[in-house]
């Protein structure tokens, strides 16, 4: 498993991320403590979690396995702030999801959403004294766009607090709107990416095939999204998976891949509710793209930003490579 630095914390953790959203929900307990143990055994160092999931059940499992395991040494654990915002909703959150994990404290504490109306000035301060007590290390967002997450930190710098130091997004063949400003941001400003959904739901894993029903007891009974894109994207999907065969790849592996290749994203977040699932992830640690095929799969999708703009505008919100940084080479 390859390790990559997090952004600017000066963390090394594996590239790879494991989400837990599944634990409780769609993976019994037993699966998950499985799951965790394979990916540990694996290399994986980087565990994701949040209080929302399984309205905290996923966090008490991972507690239990954790305390099975001995603890969380040498482990880099993140969790989220469950509903509110405010400076009290984000004080109690992480007492109730230290308790749940059966932790002092944990690496990364995050927003998990922006709230309309909310006070980004209280929310730092907030973050600052969970920070202080010693009960998270860093501090971090989720689905920023980048000019919330720069007057968020515009204003931890001014008061000396911690600033957030990664965003958290979906990101994927067809949800391609941080490439717009919020990737070229993180390079710019050494910004740790973590990205959600990069499988579109299961999209591109194979199990949906465009002009097929939706198989029985799968999310796609249960989530309209999966059927609407799996119409609208059908040709882009069906050369996916056929480029998949022609590389003797699993689609999963393919589409992990390609989130991969990107200079801006520093950890693909992969949730799996079996085994079997993780062992095909892991696989795409191990197969890097082309520069060429990398172009050819995302030309298989008409899913770039679509915008009206004269000149270079438009290219320029979605440039890396703006400014002389040591991160991307040239």
């Amino acid at each position: 498993m390859k390790i990559v630095e997090f952004g600017n914390t000066k963390e090394r953790l594996s590239e790879m991320c494991l989400g837990t959203m599944m634990f409780g929900d769609r993976c019994s307990e037993a699966e998950s403590d499985r799951i965790t143990a394979m990916a540990i055994d694996a290399g994986v160092n980087f565990i994701d979690t949040a209080a929302m999931y399984c309205d905290g059940l996923t966090e008490e499992i991972l507690g239990r396995i954790f305390k099975k395991m001995g603890g969380r040494d040498k482990l880099f654990i993140a969790t989220k702030v469950h509903k509110g915002v405010d400076r009290e909703s984000i004080l109690k959150s992480i007492d109730e999801s230290l308790a749940r994990l059966k932790m002092d404290y944990v690496d990364l504490y995050m927003i998990h959403w922006p709230k309309k109306g909310m006070s980004p000035n209280e929310m730092m301060e907030a973050l600052a004294k969970v920070v202080e007590s010693g009960k998270t290390l860093f501090v971090g967002c989720c689905n920023y766009p980048a000019w919330l997450l720069a007057h968020h930190n515009a204003i931890a710098r001014c008061n000396d607090w911690p600033a957030f130091v990664c965003n958290q997004i979906p990101y994927n063949l067809i949800e391609r709107g941080p490439e717009v400003e919020v990737l070229p941001q993180a390079v710019a400003e050494n910004i740790a990416i973590t990205c959600y959904r990069v499988l579109v739901l299961g999209l591109l894993t194979g199990k949906y095939k465009p002009g097929a029903p939706i198989p029985g007891n799968s999310r796609g009974e249960s989530d309209e999204r999966i059927g609407a894109w799996l119409n609208q994207y059908a040709n882009g999907i069906t050369k996916f998976l056929t480029f998949a065969q022609e590389l003797n790849i699993t689609p999963s592996e393919l589409a992990i891949s390609w989130i991969r290749y990107s200079p801006a994203v520093t950890n693909p977040i992969i949730g799996v509710s079996s085994e079997s699932q993780l062992q095909s992830s892991l696989n795409a640690f191990e197969f890097d793209l082309t520069a060429e095929q990398y172009a050819k799969i995302t030309n298989f999708f008409d899913t770039e930003v679509k915008e009206e703009s004269g000149g270079a505008y438009k290219g320029l919100r979605r440039e890396l490579k703006l400014l002389e940084t040591p991160n991307i080479d040239d």
